[in-house]
């Protein structure tokens, strides 16, 4: 596979490519100046299972308050930066573990250079990433217009400055809101370099749309062996793109660990509030560090039947509702205590 070959880049104390686990990425939505509210962002998402974190640096202030920040977190920490090559070499003195930039937008080469220099004396990764949206406009009149091949040109232009300057301690990032573009991306560029890479579909939208378009995109592009860390970008809180990351990663067999929730769609037979009481179930187990199956169904006919493949499960009637452990009725109780029948089942499951 190609994510085997790929280089080993450390990032604080995570390291991506080579085979390793497949580090969850998601950024701060915070002004990274207000340092109360960035650190308190990241415990939460720290807690819903971010690996790696990411903050914009806009400002001078900004990139001193990363000092502040890293005191105070456990996961690595990533500058974002735009245009001002002085704010990376400021991210990066005052402890960031990667910064991220576009060499396209922050200057001629003797500002990469600066920049590659620092990186260099203090061995920080630089992530290169390059969007559909920043092509230069050669690219564009070379392709007519954004295409995958054109993207994957512009990003190994952006590497070789880089390696030129003697550091190749990178990781590449390739982004398009559109999904078939950007596997198409990831299949080419895999096959031209051996540096770790960042996915995502970039602008994916909304919870709902977002959601969708990630879970293509990204599934598509991983189950080819493509990919050592990922951001699923939402419009929306970046805890949900850190939940929807790893129900991705368990559902393509990347990641084990956890409580995976199994539901069937309501229909004419479910009895139960079956849409709240699986939402509820959903929320509760991301506080169980559990690896097993649980199965949420709507009524007692086929319930019991289809949660046999489950560790754990319960199914509803009409006013009642039944335990079930692997695959066999262990209590009846109402309706109404089946929840926490349940959580009292996860608070005593041993591992």
């Amino acid at each position: 596979m190609y994510r085997d070959n790929t280089k080993v880049v450390k990032i604080g104390n995570k390291v991506i490519g080579g085979g390793n686990p497949i580090m969850i990425q998601s950024m701060t939505n915070t002004h990274t100046e207000d340092v109360v509210k960035t650190v308190a962002q990241i415990k939460a998402l720290e807690k819903a299972g971010c690996d790696i974190i990411r903050a914009t640096v806009p400002t001078h202030e900004a990139a001193l308050a990363f000092k502040e920040i890293k005191k105070q977190i456990n996961i690595p920490l990533v500058a974002d930066i735009h245009f001002d090559y002085r704010l990376a070499i400021e991210a990066m003195e005052n402890g960031a573990d990667k910064i991220r930039i576009n060499p396209g937008n922050i200057g001629g080469k003797d500002k990469i250079k600066a920049v590659v220099d620092v990186a260099k004396e203090r061995n920080i990764p630089i992530r290169v990433g390059v969007n559909s949206g920043s092509l230069e406009k050669d690219i564009l009149e070379k392709y007519h217009g954004v295409t995958a091949e054109g993207i994957v040109e512009s990003a190994l232009d952006k590497v070789k400055i880089i390696e030129d300057l003697g550091y190749d301690n990178l990781v590449v990032s390739i982004k398009s809101s559109d999904v078939l573009m950007s596997v198409k991306t990831h299949e080419l560029i895999s096959k031209e370099c051996n540096h770790p890479l960042h996915v995502g579909i970039t602008e994916a939208g909304t919870a709902f749309s977002g959601t969708i378009k990630s879970s293509i995109g990204l599934g598509l592009i991983l189950n080819q062996g493509i990919g050592d860390t990922i951001r699923v970008s939402l419009t929306d809180d970046p805890v949900k793109e850190v939940l929807t990351a790893k129900q991705i990663l368990r559902t393509l067999g990347l990641r084990k660990g956890g409580i995976e929730v199994v539901s069937c769609p309501t229909c004419g037979r479910t009895q139960i509030d079956l849409i709240n009481l699986a939402k509820r179930v959903e929320e509760e187990v991301s506080n169980y560090d559990l690896d097993l199956k649980l199965a949420v169904m709507g009524c007692v006919v086929n319930g019991p039947g289809e949660a046999k493949e489950a560790d754990l499960g319960i199914a509803g009637g009409k006013g009642v509702g039944v335990l079930i452990k692997h695959g066999e009725i262990v209590k009846k109780v109402p309706e109404e205590q089946l929840f926490d029948v349940l959580k009292e089942e996860l608070d005593n499951w041993e591992k």
